[in-house]
């Protein structure tokens, strides 16, 4: 059996679609899982936020701790199944300054109040899911436009159910965010 070099092109085509699907695949599963870790997270931080609003900064830092401990978890689980780690120090020290930034900007600059920082915060990861998204797929990107569309909308036009609206947008999000993920 002999292939000329126009079929083994087209083959060697075909491998590199199905390593790059399978990529992909992994990458989708390890994310949904982290996506839904941080869904519940947010959705919990929003709505102990709205019934302790005093403590509400206090409700965050804790949330955002958990949120970054439990991936950490996640990865560490998902390096045992796999040998693949996805959460080294170099994602660490991106979070470290992606907070540091939001929050130099957030609360040490402009000094929103807290529907504007509900707002902020939320469109601020999304932006960063988005530009992920031109790389790593179409999931991301779609939930990081979604997200931020609709916090905007809320933002705009929610009125006094802000919070409680965010909590289903921006918790509630991530969280079918990651399950379609998952099943992609």
């Amino acid at each position: 059996m002999t292939i000329d070099r126009n079929e083994a092109a087209r083959a060697l085509s075909d491998i590199d679609d199905i390593a790059a699907r399978v990529r992909q695949s992994r990458l989708y599963n390890l994310t949904s899982l982290i996506l839904i870790l941080w869904g519940v997270v947010i959705f919990a931080a929003y709505v102990l936020g709205m019934l302790m609003p005093r403590q509400a900064g206090v409700v965050w830092i804790c949330a955002n701790l958990v949120g970054v401990a439990g991936s950490f978890a996640i990865s560490l689980f998902v390096h045992e199944k796999s040998g693949v780690r996805t959460f080294d120090w170099r994602v660490l020290i991106a979070l470290i300054l992606l907070f540091g930034f939001g929050m130099f900007w957030s609360v040490g600059i402009a000094r929103m109040p807290a529907r504007e920082l509900n707002a902020f915060w939320a469109t601020y990861w999304m932006l960063i899911y988005s530009v992920v998204g031109l790389w790593l797929g179409f999931g991301y990107l779609a939930v990081g436009l979604g997200i931020a569309a609709l916090t905007l909308i809320g933002y705009f036009f929610i009125g006094a159910y802000f919070e409680l609206w965010m909590a289903f947008v921006n918790g509630g999000g991530l969280i079918v965010g990651g399950l379609w993920m998952r099943r992609s």
